[in-house]
């Protein structure tokens, strides 16, 4: 079964938009038979996330570092709850798993998430597909740097193209678990 990875944070934030962008995403996850795999917590939207796809019948793994297992409140209700060593083993473990990812808003743990896996891509430790689910404009001034940076000569533009982004849930999961070899409709460009 195809898995998506998701990066997205220990805490809810103060837009209650991002709790339901969570919780949307974890049941769309879960309805197109794809596995979960995120950080293992049962708090913020990391709980939120992984009790949806929960909720609807989906499979989830968590992966989570002994020394958080009390600060991030692991979840015990998963498919499968992974303790690791250490960030880099958690990170490591993660992508693994996973054939897709996607970053939720987050702090900087996320962020950190996302620029490593991204840059893995870069250099050609793996292929798989990454977005940002830009909910509410969270990422939109991230979005913005990055299209700063290439055009400032730091980043070029295919690398840039391949951090894909959307608003919604459903047109990002399209795009990222679209079938090798298949070309993207303009509107998902």
């Amino acid at each position: 079964m195809p898995s998506i990875c998701v990066y997205l944070g220990s805490r809810e934030g103060h837009d209650p938009r991002f709790r339901e962008a969570a919780v949307t995403l974890g049941r769309a996850i879960a309805e197109r038979g794809l596995t979960l795999v995120y950080g293992g917590a049962r708090v913020g939207l990391m709980g939120a996330l992984a009790d949806a796809a929960l909720a609807a019948g989906g499979e989830v793994i968590g992966v989570i570092p002994h020394h958080l297992v009390d600060r991030e409140l692991a979840h015990d209700g998963l498919t499968k709850l992974v303790r690791v060593a250490d960030m880099h083993e958690r990170k490591a473990s993660m992508a693994a798993h996973a054939d897709a990812f996607v970053a939720l808003p987050g702090g900087i743990g996320t962020l950190e998430e996302l620029f490593e896996i991204w840059t893995w891509q870069y250099l050609g430790l793996h292929d798989k597909p990454i977005g940002v689910l830009d909910v509410a404009g969270f990422y939109r001034p991230l979005l913005e740097f990055l299209d700063q940076a290439t055009e400032c000569g730091f980043l070029d533009a295919t690398t840039r193209a391949r951090l894909a982004a959307a608003s919604e849930p459903g047109p990002l999961l399209d795009r990222l678990m679209r079938p090798a070899g298949v070309a993207a409709s303009p509107a998902s460009s």
